[in-house]
């Protein structure tokens, strides 16, 4: 199985020693096609695109313009993202076996770098996989990046996609709709009842459900109906086979995530 996230918008800085463990990124090339452009773009560009604060499009020329992929300013991915999905994920408590699986069996969508494995080697930045750049040729990241993000996943595996439809739809144009498996997160609200969706709710459970297929070895699409961490249980009513729903009574995740403290 593979399980399919996405990246975060907030990252750690760089790196500032060479890891010889890291992994180099399968699209790495085209990332370097796709850095070089973005290097001229001008704080006032990345403003309107990004549609941000004067003083955030600021930061992020910066850190566009000192992108590198020199090895001593690399970190691993999955140590790079901050953000609900990976507070939901509590990598820190992975052990290095868990590592090891996941560099198998989870992939990270990214607007810069197309797909990434845990222990790729990454520097900072803010890309979302829908901005739309000023350049026609880098105008629209779904046709930059067309079915090459696809073709490096294994041809037959089984995909879990945890990830938000604005990078699923990288991969779902070019695999079998039979291959993909999309899990539902719902909160049941205390007003009416009835289970809702809740997006920090479901961010986190996001990434709470891809660390434990990974620290369980979760290989078997059946098993997938046996996550019940954070507050989540399997819902038969309201799940169809290739999207199994989970709800909570009374979610589990706060304390997860800043925004729930």
């Amino acid at each position: 199985m593979i399980i399919l996230i996405h990246t975060s918008k907030t990252m750690r800085s760089p790196a500032n020693a060479a890891d010889a463990s890291l992994s180099r990124p399968l699209l790495l090339r085209r990332t370097r096609e796709l850095s070089t452009y973005l290097k001229t773009l001008s704080a006032a560009d990345i403003k309107a695109i990004m549609h941000v604060s004067p003083k955030l499009a600021q930061t992020t020329h910066d850190l566009l313009q000192g992108w590198t992929d020199a090895s001593a300013s690399q970190r691993a991915a999955i140590d790079s993202f901050l953000g609900d999905i990976y507070s939901g994920m509590q990598v820190g408590a992975w052990s290095q076996a868990d590592r090891l699986y996941a560099q198998d069996h989870l992939r990270i969508l990214s607007g810069l770098y197309g797909i990434l494995r845990p222990l790729d080697g990454i520097f900072p930045y803010r890309l979302e996989m829908g901005y739309k750049l000023p350049d026609a040729k880098y105008g629209n990241l779904y046709n930059f990046w067309e079915d090459e993000i696809a073709k490096t996943l294994p041809p037959e595996e089984v995909i879990v996609d945890l990830s938000a439809v604005e990078y699923g739809k990288t991969i779902t144009p070019y695999v079998n709709d039979e291959r993909i498996i999309t899990p539902r997160f719902l909160t049941v609200s205390p007003t009416t009842h009835e289970p809702i969706f809740v997006v920090v709710h479901a961010k986190i459970a996001r990434g709470a459900f891809a660390s434990w297929m990974i620290r369980n070895r979760i290989e078997d699409e059946e098993k997938l109906k046996d996550f019940n961490e954070i507050g989540y249980v399997y819902n038969a009513e309201l799940s169809t086979p290739k999207s199994p729903v989970f709800i909570c009574q009374e979610f589990g995740g706060i304390g997860l995530s800043v925004r729930l403290t």
